[in-house]
């Protein structure tokens, strides 16, 4: 396994990183280890993150998997770079991407993009994205009690979890739009600026910050270990992104058994199997948002909607995938080994 950028809090592809190592370890078949500890032992080189010092790392005579994570796009809302940059930055990508020997989405949304660059079909693999049950699932309501004590979180208010970086395509701003528009409820959001000032809206977004309603509460960067807190001591979840991978934060919400809520995209289509709550614009949130709090037969459904979707992301499901996976690559490349 190859990966960067593992000691940044607060970002999904480390999150990703770790579910995916602990999971697969518990595979008695397989040996791995982690960015190149006597790299001519093992069979497969499985690159997590396009770092440049990974591209050099592909060899002949291993089978090289990359993970996509996402496809370059010019307005994405992460960070900020010069229109001159991006340019090579997506040539660099790409390129790193059509050098393996078999690539791995963690959403069916990106294949027609990797066909697209000449990626053949078959060796494009979808395997989805886990979070782990014993790092994320209900507490007792007397835990429950004291984390809201810790954060200064109300005990009588409803509250509405937004979770990620605090960049434009998170729909931050959106969020706060719709924390003033419902004084009566207490909005947190967990999360910061992980790249710092290159994040796209900085400026915008720490104006807000800065200067919150006084309904909505910025928790900051908050450590992986406490996530499983934060999700508990919350109602729902509110996601208003306006573009989105495959977010871990909806796995983590849904092993807590949480409700949520997120913006209509194509790209949720392909990987919730169940039913899920969507909106399209602030005051539609609102409403949303209103009807959970108000409407305990609504809200039940909804919850309902999580757990369908939380035993598809089961531990055995998905790593019988990757498992599987492993294998087949093997025996499909005999000249690599």
């Amino acid at each position: 396994m190859y990966a960067g950028g593992l000691n940044i809090e607060g970002q999904g592809v480390g999150a990703n990183f770790f579910e995916q190592v602990d999971l697969v370890k518990r595979i008695e078949s397989l040996d791995i280890t982690i960015n190149g500890r006597n790299p001519k032992k093992y069979d497969i080189n499985h690159f997590h993150t396009v770092n440049p010092n990974f591209f050099f790392k592909f060899k002949k005579k291993k089978i090289n998997v990359c993970y996509v994570h996402f496809i370059p796009e010019k307005n994405d809302g992460s960070l900020k770079m010069p229109g001159w940059m991006f340019a090579p930055y997506k040539w660099y990508v790409l390129k790193f991407y059509k050098k393996a020997d078999e690539v791995i989405v963690v959403n069916p949304y990106f294949i027609k993009d990797l066909l697209n660059i000449g990626i053949p079909r078959e060796k494009i693999t979808y395997i989805p994205n886990y979070v782990s049950s014993e790092k994320f699932h209900p507490l007792e309501s007397d835990k429950i009690i004291e984390i809201k004590k810790e954060f200064n979180i109300p005990q009588d208010k409803f509250v509405v979890l937004g979770v990620g970086q605090t960049q434009t395509r998170k729909g931050v701003i959106d969020f706060a739009e719709v924390a003033k528009k419902n004084p009566d409820i207490y909005f947190v959001w967990a999360g910061g600026f992980s790249f710092g000032k290159i994040t796209s809206g900085y400026n915008e977004i720490k104006a807000i910050m800065d200067n919150p309603p006084s309904n909505l509460k910025f928790l900051g960067i908050i450590p992986r270990k406490r996530m499983n807190d934060i999700f508990n001591v919350a109602d729902m979840l509110f996601l208003p992104s306006y573009q989105e991978l495959f977010p871990m934060t909806l796995l983590e919400c849904i092993n807590v058994e949480k409700p949520f809520l997120v913006r209509d995209l194509d790209l949720y289509k392909d990987i919730f199997l169940s039913d899920y709550l969507v909106g399209t614009n602030n005051d539609e949130f609102s409403d949303l948002i209103n009807k959970i709090k108000d409407d305990e037969i609504f809200r039940k459904k909804i919850i309902n909607n999580s757990i369908e979707i939380k035993n598809f992301y089961s531990e055995e499901h998905v790593k019988k995938l990757w498992e599987e996976y492993y294998f087949k690559i093997y025996e499909k490349y005999p000249q690599k080994h």
